[in-house]
């Protein structure tokens, strides 16, 4: 096992990655912004070092502090969390050339999933199902128009390089593809210094599940669990469960076997979540993308299997097998994450500020991963994303009970916060019956 770890990252991943190592005997080394140094994960660690002032241009995306960081403490390991620089090649490849174990795929994987025309492309020559849509970038909207007459209205326009719900937008007919492309096309090139553009067929009524996978030190792909991730505002989530309640034995196996697809056809290692749309009128499901890093909502994945991911992939980093027997691991029970915003309930739009009370809900079967505490402000620099309230029961409708008495327990005051939003949809019926698709917060609204 790796000895030292800096973790390439900050709020609540930074704390979930750096309780693992310790609990592991491992030293665990932070990297901060000047506006993070009260953080509850700078005084975790057992070190710490500046990277460089709150933007992240300038201290979680700069590539040479962070490992001038990594150096200088003696680091022999990076765990880059997700978000900031957890799907750039070039760091990983840096990592490495560096002398210093990469916790993730290889630069390769990275790099062939980051771009989504390529990735569409390797996923279908592996037989994993992808929708209509284009095989190379759309060099122009006169291009876009005329692949449109092919694939068929309505469109989803996206940033080929693109990801996390962002640079996407739906067109229904030609009017509308020509005003969208040129506003993806122009926020790629701003987000992503890459404009390239797709086009895939839009499917009104949709389910978005994922599936975790791990790539094995011994070069073995395996599938966990299926994760539901359908509650979404503006193609960004809100709430994961795992089981899906869409899914049947038979449609598991089916996601489950081409997620090990997906992995084998990248040579794939470490852990990484396989995305899909799932028709639910039809039970036809297509690949959108591959995350070549760990999610989110994998804690909900931890609940339902018994094992603690972030000490998997720090095992297969360290060329290690696994703590469980993949063909004996346990699947059981049901897990809900909600993901608590600086933001407000009803438009979604954030709302930093000081926090003047920071209660968190405790109990049986609830769990919460956060990034602050009472006297700390939620800046405007960074994602809006202020804690996880994780809860588990023995069913569905268990889950959903511990869940509403989290969110009622959960007392924030100073920032907007979404726990309203939440307290509304654990009592909507359509989430209640598990028969929704990402529509569903766009009808609460």
């Amino acid at each position: 096992m790796i000895d030292s770890l800096l973790v390439a990252n900050r709020g609540e991943i930074a704390r979930r990655v750096i309780r693992t190592a310790r609990r592991l005997g491992i030293r665990a080394i932070a990297v901060y912004s000047e506006a993070d140094a009260d953080m509850p994960f700078v005084l975790e660690a057992d070190e710490s070092v500046c990277v460089g002032p709150a933007a992240p241009a300038q201290s979680y995306r700069n590539a040479e502090a962070i490992l001038a960081a990594a150096k200088s403490t003696g680091a022999q390991a990076v765990h880059p969390g997700y978000g900031f620089l957890s799907e750039h090649a070039g760091f990983a490849r840096a990592v490495e050339a560096n002398g210093l174990v990469w916790v993730g795929p290889s630069a390769d994987a990275i790099a062939a999933m980051g771009d989504k025309i390529n990735a569409r492309n390797l996923m279908a020559a592996a037989g994993v199902p992808v929708a209509p849509g284009t095989q190379e970038p759309t060099a122009s909207v006169d291009a876009a128009v005329e692949a449109a007459r092919d694939i068929g209205y309505p469109l989803m326009v996206k940033a080929a390089a693109g990801g996390g719900g962002m640079g996407m937008a739906v067109a229904t007919d030609e009017a509308a593809l020509r005003k969208e492309f040129d506003k993806v096309h122009a926020f790629a090139e701003r987000t992503f210094g890459d404009g390239s553009v797709l086009l895939e067929r839009y499917f009104p009524r949709v389910r978005h599940v994922e599936v975790q996978i791990l790539g094995l030190a011994d070069g073995r792909v395996i599938a966990l669990s299926e994760r539901e991730c359908s509650v979404q505002r503006r193609n960004q989530k809100l709430l994961e469960e795992a089981p899906s309640p869409a899914v049947t034995p038979e449609l598991r196996a089916r996601f489950l076997a081409a997620a090990v697809k997906a992995g084998e056809a990248v040579g794939y290692r470490n852990a990484g979540t396989v995305e899909c749309l799932l028709d639910p009128a039809t039970g036809e499901f297509f690949f959108l993308e591959m995350n070549t890093r760990l999610q989110v909502e994998h804690p909900i994945t931890e609940l339902i299997h018994g094992i603690d991911l972030v000490e998997e992939q720090l095992r297969i980093a360290s060329g290690l097998p696994p703590t469980f027997d993949p063909e004996t691991l346990i699947n059981a029970g049901h897990a809900i994450e909600l993901r608590v915003n600086a933001e407000d309930p009803k438009r979604f739009l954030p709302g930093p500020g000081k926090i003047t009370t920071w209660v968190e809900p405790s109990g049986d079967g609830i769990r919460v991963d956060a990034a602050y505490a009472t006297g700390l402000t939620k800046t405007p620099f960074y994602d809006s994303l202020m804690a996880k309230i994780i809860v588990y029961g023995h069913d569905r409708a268990d889950a959903i009970a511990r869940a509403r008495t989290a969110v009622a327990g959960f007392e924030i005051a100073g920032p907007k916060n979404n726990l309203p939003f939440f307290a509304e949809l654990l009592e909507n019926p359509e989430f209640i019956s598990g028969d929704y698709d990402t529509g569903i917060v766009a009808r609460m609204r």
